[in-house]
């Protein structure tokens, strides 16, 4: 209880850094409301439990008080990118961490660079952030496009496989398709259609229309790859249709518990996933599967990991460090390992991504279950990706 409370205690929105000369400020720049909004509670209740954790409840780093300024995005670029620069500016936090949204994400960037002082990328995906569009104060603890789409082609891949792709038309399933078409290249594999949807599509029929059309008179396995994030989420809607009457197999990625609950109809179903709380074995997942039972009554979510992974990343370095200025924090953060509720990450000094665990499942139906279980097939481990360096640094 004493922990919870501390936990509490020291969330401070809005205070300045007048107010608070000796406290470690940190921003949480996050889609707080908009089309994420599950995404962000996740990712906000982690991070303060990481920092629970990884100060072993004092919720202070050698004798400084960690405050949390929380700033909403709305899911919106152009507030994303306000709201970050009146972190740095206004409140002089020492370094920020957001947002749930590839777009909102990729629009913050600059303002990290122009401000000098780091950014955390937790949880956006899309490769373009620690890629193209990368600069030295972006660190990332979520996984990058590479990293989900390897792992899902080392789970379906295969010679005499055809798949077609359905993705959300933003940098998330743009980034994501392109990179597990790569991946794909040395399975054997084809990949022989893409198909993209605006985010807030309610009707997928001529979407899917067109993906079996592609896939129909094809030999051998066929699967409908989906990469999607938030509301809308498809693949009920296209399993409704039937497309095993064609032959065609539905596949995708993890998810948060509550959009697994479709997955409850595709019983052995194959994907790669970033976190389910029954797969890793640590000693910090161990603590947040127990206490977040305790506290809220359900288990750890996708993204709670993520904010806890986070979290823990900041505490290593700034503990690393000695300091919160940024040079110093960049200079311990680049190639240093840290224990999350994954396993170990360790930050690839070339482009700040953290390098982590996937898991191969296949899908489980219990009963008793709300959702589909993703079991473990094989752990896909640091070593069992090459995940590419993008930056061209």
């Amino acid at each position: 209880m004493k922990r919870i409370l501390a936990a509490v205690a020291l969330v401070a929105v809005g205070m300045t850094a007048a107010q608070a000369a000796d406290d470690i400020t940190i921003a949480h720049v996050y889609g707080k409301t908009g089309a994420l909004e599950a995404y962000a509670k996740q990712s906000h209740t982690g991070l303060m439990m990481g920092f629970e954790y990884a100060t072993d409840g004092s919720m202070e780093i050698d004798g400084r008080k960690i405050t949390v300024i929380e700033k909403d995005t709305q899911g919106k670029p152009d507030i994303g990118r306000a709201v970050l620069a009146e972190a740095y500016g206004d409140d002089e936090v020492d370094l920020a961490v957001g947002p749930v949204s590839s777009g909102v994400a990729l629009a913050m960037l600059p303002v990290a660079e122009e401000y000098g002082k780091i950014l955390l990328v937790e949880p956006a995906v899309a490769d373009s952030i620690t890629g193209e569009n990368w600069n030295r104060y972006i660190f990332r603890t979520g996984r990058n496009s590479s990293q989900d789409a390897i792992a899902n082609a080392v789970a379906l891949g295969a010679e005499g496989v055809t798949i077609a792709t359905l993705a959300q038309d933003y940098a998330f399933g743009r980034d994501g398709v392109a990179a597990f078409r790569e991946a794909l290249a040395p399975t054997g594999a084809r990949l022989v259609f893409e198909e993209y949807a605006p985010t807030d599509t309610q009707d997928f029929t001529a979407s899917a229309q067109r993906i079996f059309d592609a896939l129909k008179d094809a030999e051998g396995r066929k699967f409908l790859f989906v990469i999607w994030a938030g509301g809308n989420n498809p693949i009920g809607k296209i399993k409704a249709m039937e497309p095993e009457r064609l032959g065609i197999e539905i596949a995708t990625g993890g998810n948060i518990l509550a959009a697994m609950k479709a997955y409850t109809a595709l019983p052995g179903m194959e994907g790669a996933t970033y976190y389910y709380h029954d797969i890793p074995q640590n000693p910090a997942n161990d603590w947040l599967v127990s206490e977040h039972m305790k506290r809220y009554g359900t288990p750890p979510d996708f993204f709670t990991a993520g904010g806890m992974s986070a979290a823990i990343a900041i505490v290593e370095g700034i503990r690393t460090a000695g300091s919160t200025e940024t040079d110093d924090l960049i200079a311990a953060m680049e190639g240093m390992s840290f224990e999350t509720p994954k396993g170990t990450m360790t930050f690839r000094p070339e482009d700040h991504q953290a390098l982590q665990a996937m898991y191969h499942f296949k899908i489980r139906v219990e009963d008793d279950v709300e959702w589909g279980i993703p079991e473990l097939v094989r752990e896909l481990k640091i070593e069992d990706m090459q995940i590419p360096v993008r930056t061209g640094n």
